[in-house]
């Protein structure tokens, strides 16, 4: 069988309650927007964990947190945990990554035969939590709010750096791959780091948005004591207490932010017109690994279940799957199994330990009933939070605190916690009963402290004596590129030429 190309998109912190049904009429994406009208588009798409590297690893692998054991920005990813990249190499694929994703660990690739840019993170134990030291924060990585107070206008930052690479690196790749030098098909994912903070962007998207009607959140920063445990352990993370946030910060964040969505959306762009003009053809998938809170009841960046940290846009253009709105709550765990599905590879020998589902069937009218589940505990945390999305309900559970219960169709903005009204026992009790079926909070609980004492150990060892670094360095062989005298120019110059000459 022929099998189809794959291009996959992946952006950083999206938040996607800003695609109802591909991007917000008011975002300014016509890339995205003429992406989405020839896709299905799952508004109701969540991440499997609101962290980058526990987030990407599930989205990799289709499986939850708790099975790969990526549990915060820190943790390894195991070499023997298949992932998409390896099933479709396996398959014959030729698997190329562009960008970030935040491997932790020796193995910087995880199924990946060529990665074309280092990671914008690092790849070592250093940003390990400890569960041991509750409240303790640890200045030199975590967020704090200065990516507020600081956001503006810049010509280049680090993130901007990156992107320009990760984007350029990618377009050089789909001329590579049009040349026709490997028969194989192929899955390409380029990977960005924007919109992630800090909240920076360069003037020729800024100024798109100088008018604009949402730079001020729907819902107003509540006091630090109408919080929930949780929320109020984010804000101490993030440093709160060290800045005064004025709407004006908000304002500039929140414009930034959609200001870089426009800068990825003409990546994506440039990407999109060399697969054109290079006359490829391939699937397309356009998914964020989590949202941003932005500002909402005063939280920002991600590490919450609310909607906005866990929302994620997700949309597929791929041959028989019908343009459309799909509301069905889906995850991102279910892209791996979804991608094997297009791909017409089996996972039939590793799907009984999967957690996630080929998201085709439903693309195509049949019913999707499991739940969503999400797991996340890293930073802020002080022992493992889970939660389900089943229908219009949202359910959160921790050991340490109080269960959550919102109808997301009478309380889209998460303000009514229904966990104690008599009314909605029935429900909460069936939540209790699944998420029982699920997990088990204090085995998660002791694996995760177990994880985090090894890793700190470790790290510490690591850094005593000389230093060999994870961090992936991408080579690229001198003597194989351009004209060199092992070379015979005639027929280099006509296989490097797209179209070919005559």
């Amino acid at each position: 069988m022929t099998r189809p190309n794959i291009l996959i998109f992946m952006v950083d912190q999206l938040n996607g309650t800003f695609f109802p049904d591909g991007p917000a009429d008011w975002l300014h994406t016509p890339t995205l927007k003429a992406l989405a009208r020839r896709s299905a588009r799952f508004a109701n798409a969540y991440t499997a964990s609101p962290l980058c590297a526990p987030g990407r690893a599930s989205f990799m692998s289709g499986r939850l947190p708790s099975r790969t054991r990526v549990y915060d920005n820190a943790a390894e990813f195991a070499s023997d945990i298949p992932t998409f990249a390896h099933h479709l190499r396996r398959a014959g694929y030729r698997t190329c990554l562009s960008g970030k994703m935040h491997f932790v660990g020796p193995d910087q690739l995880h199924g990946f035969e060529e990665r074309l840019t280092t990671d914008i993170y690092p790849a070592d134990f250093g940003w390990t939590p400890d569960y041991r030291k509750p409240g303790e924060r640890i200045d030199w990585w975590y967020h704090n709010m200065g990516s507020v107070t600081g956001a503006g206008v810049a010509e280049i930052t680090n993130q901007l750096e990156y992107d320009d690479e990760v984007a350029f690196h990618g377009e050089q790749k789909l001329y590579d791959l049009a040349r026709g030098g490997d028969a194989r098909p192929w899955c390409l994912t380029v990977s960005f780091t924007h919109p992630h903070d800090p909240y920076v962007s360069r003037r020729e998207f800024w100024d798109l948005y100088g008018d604009c009607d949402h730079l001020q959140p729907e819902v107003p920063a509540l006091s630090y004591k109408d919080h929930d445990p949780h929320s109020r352990r984010i804000f101490d993370a993030n440093d709160w207490r060290s800045y005064d946030i004025t709407e004006d910060h908000v304002a500039r964040a929140r414009r930034a932010y959609f200001a870089n969505i426009s800068y990825l959306d003409a990546k994506i762009a440039g990407l999109l017109d060399v697969l054109d003009r290079t006359r490829q053809e391939a699937i397309v998938v356009f998914v964020s690994d989590h949202g941003d809170m932005l500002g909402e009841r005063g939280l920002w960046f991600k590490m919450s279940f609310y909607e906005g940290s866990t929302r994620v846009p997700l949309m597929i253009s791929a041959p028989g799957l019908e343009p459309g709105l799909i509301e069905t709550p889906v995850s991102t765990i279910d892209l791996c199994p979804t991608l094997c599905d297009l791909a017409g590879v089996s996972m039939e020998e590793v799907m009984p330990w999967t957690d996630g589902e080929s998201l085709v069937p439903l693309a195509k009218g049949r019913r999707h009933e499991s739940p969503v589940a999400m797991e996340y505990a890293a930073e802020a945390t002080i022992s493992p939070m889970i939660a389900l999305r089943s229908g219009s309900w949202k359910y959160t559970n921790c050991a340490v605190d109080p269960e959550q219960l919102f109808d997301l169709d009478a309380d889209p903005h998460e303000m009514r916690n229904l966990a104690e009204d008599p009314a909605h026992a029935a429900t909460l009790e069936r939540f209790r009963v699944m998420a029982a079926a699920r997990w088990d909070l204090e085995a998660f609980d002791a694996e995760v402290r177990d994880s985090q004492a090894r890793r700190l150990t470790v790290y510490e060892a690591l850094r005593n004596g000389n230093y060999f670094p994870w961090d992936f360095q991408p080579l690229r062989a001198a003597s194989d590129r351009y004209m060199r005298n092992h070379m015979d120019l005639n027929v280099l110059e006509d296989s490097q030429r797209f179209p070919r000459g005559e």
